[in-house]
């Protein structure tokens, strides 16, 4: 029984809030390396980044693989000075994932319910969104008085896995890349076209499209 309840919970956050409990199958690091872009000067310049800046080049990875969602607000907060800058600390009191384990990880949703409880900014959950407004909301991801979190299924980016949530560390508007902050350390900090963030975006978790999280 210890040894189910073990693998279910390690599927967590990268099961999203599917309707199924299989461990989807991992991505190589290859497929990582040759599916979004790592380039070292380009990855410089993105961190360079205002918002970016704001996360001192250093992330806070997931302590396990159900954890993607409360790692990335503890990054987010930690970037905006808030108290709550751990995973721990972002759950406590929420009566969320409180083995230690998100079983089959946090929907957009609850993670927004989780970051309302530990903070007095805005927070607000942007769904259904058209291509042209994820542009527009690249263009302000730059901004250093907002934070965004994607949710958006690896599937579409890497060919396997699937639902994860990550900071948007900011965007290179002349070469239409996002930087990604992925949270878990096997992946670690990524850029993409931004058309196929938004591809990885638009896809269903249950009967709901994923999205942004903003936070100002």
């Amino acid at each position: 029984m210890t040894h189910r309840l073990f693998v279910a919970a390690g599927a967590g956050c990268m099961l999203g809030a599917a309707a199924f409990a299989l461990i989807p199958p991992r991505v190589p690091p290859e497929a990582i390396r040759i599916a979004v872009t790592s380039s070292e000067p380009l990855l410089d310049r993105a961190w360079r980044l205002p918002v970016a800046a704001r996360f001192g080049r250093e992330l806070a990875w997931q302590s396990n693989a159900s954890l993607c969602g409360p790692a990335s607000l503890a990054n987010v907060f930690r970037s905006l000075g808030e108290r709550a800058n751990t995973e721990v600390a972002v759950l406590a009191g929420t009566g969320r994932c409180w083995t230690g384990y998100c079983l089959l990880g946090l929907t957009l949703d609850e993670l927004a319910e989780v970051a309302r409880a530990r903070t007095n900014r805005p927070v607000r959950l942007l769904r259904d969104l058209s291509a042209e407004d994820f542009r527009a909301h690249m263009r302000r991801a730059n901004d250093p008085g907002r934070r965004y979190i994607v949710n958006f299924s690896r599937v579409v980016i890497f060919g396997a896995g699937a639902g994860h949530h990550s900071p948007i560390g900011g965007y290179l508007e002349g070469e239409d890349l996002v930087l990604v902050l992925d949270v878990n350390h096997a992946y670690r900090p990524w850029l993409v076209e931004r058309a196929r963030l938004y591809a990885a975006m638009d896809t269903l978790d249950g009967n709901r499209k994923r999205g942004l999280l903003l936070i100002e």
